[in-house]
């Protein structure tokens, strides 16, 4: 996962909070809600539940909203027509894109995703063909402030952590997506504050990119899928040259 954007990823994520705040509550509520209407209300029974709650504390969320979303999943309605879906897109420079969605309207969606791609210089792929290129991980993020490479290391590595990396920034912590939570639980439990974590879609191929026009052209794509109301994640294989760069 060579050159993968994870710490501007993580920059932009808090940025993002403040400028698009309401936007960001009403993609978590949406996920809280579907995912208490599939496994119920408990986090401790529900592992897709406890995802979005990590997403929720990251973001600063009230709790307010958050009762209020599983109640409304527990209690019918939202959540029980929506369907999810995966686009495979190829961008623009040939960045590979996975987009996760949640729908209430199949037709209009699909009009809508393949509206922006096409704007924006890229197409839909095949199926397989985009997929093939990334793997699911859980992925943990640490800033260096947090903890000492040994600490961080130990308790990841003893809790079944498959992989850990330090960089300048901080420590990347890979594991099977099966092994996350247990990893995840094991550096909360000795005190380690997370930045990130999730099970996400990592590239095991990535396209570099060059100069600030084809950087420009992936992330004008790649940002105009997030401001979609239905997408959940926007995945790319993209390696920038200045990870400051990333959208």
């Amino acid at each position: 996962m060579a050159g993968h954007s994870k710490w501007a990823k993580v920059k932009h994520f808090k940025g993002a909070i403040d400028a698009k705040r309401g936007k960001i509550f009403s993609k978590l509520s949406r996920e809280i809600t579907i995912a208490a209407k599939l496994a119920g209300g408990d986090p401790a029974m529900n592992p897709r539940l406890r995802m979005v709650l990590l997403k929720c504390r990251a973001a600063n969320m009230p709790n307010d909203n958050i009762e209020r979303a599983i109640k409304k999943g527990l209690g019918g309605g939202e959540g029980a027509s929506f369907e999810e879906l995966t686009y495979e897109i190829y961008g623009p420079n040939g960045v590979a894109l996975l987009v996760e969605i949640s729908t209430d309207n199949r037709n209009r969606t699909a009009a809508e995703i393949r509206s922006i791609v096409t704007k924006s210089g890229g197409s839909i792929a095949t199926p397989g063909s985009v997929s093939r290129l990334f793997q699911r991980k859980g992925q943990i993020i640490i800033a260096r402030e947090a903890a000492t490479e040994d600490q961080a290391m130990e308790a990841a590595l003893e809790a079944g952590a498959e992989d850990f990396k330090a960089e300048a920034q901080g420590y990347e912590i890979l594991t099977e997506p099966a092994k996350f939570e247990a990893v995840h639980k094991a550096l909360e439990a000795r005190g380690i504050k997370c930045a990130a974590a999730e099970v996400t879609s990592l590239p095991s191929v990535t396209v570099p990119l060059s100069g600030e026009q084809s950087v420009a052209a992936v992330n004008k794509l790649i940002e105009a899928l997030e401001e979609h109301d239905d997408v959940k994640e926007v995945y790319s294989n993209a390696e920038y040259p200045d990870p400051a760069l990333a959208a």
